[in-house]
């Protein structure tokens, strides 16, 4: 399910986090929330420009 979930920075996991945390507190699932918030992190790393790390 994650396998092509891109590696994050300890920042961008604690905003995923606060992502997840606020659609659940609008009433969305967990998994839902989760599957929401994989797809936006998966989209921007998908358009986002390649860098040399």
């Amino acid at each position: 399910m994650f396998d092509d979930l891109p590696t994050l920075t300890h920042a961008e996991q604690q905003a995923a986090v606060e992502q997840i945390q606020q659609l659940m507190a609008q009433g969305i699932s967990t998994a839902e929330a989760i599957k929401i918030i994989a797809q936006q992190i998966r989209h921007q790393k998908a358009h986002q420009p390649a860098t040399d790390a």
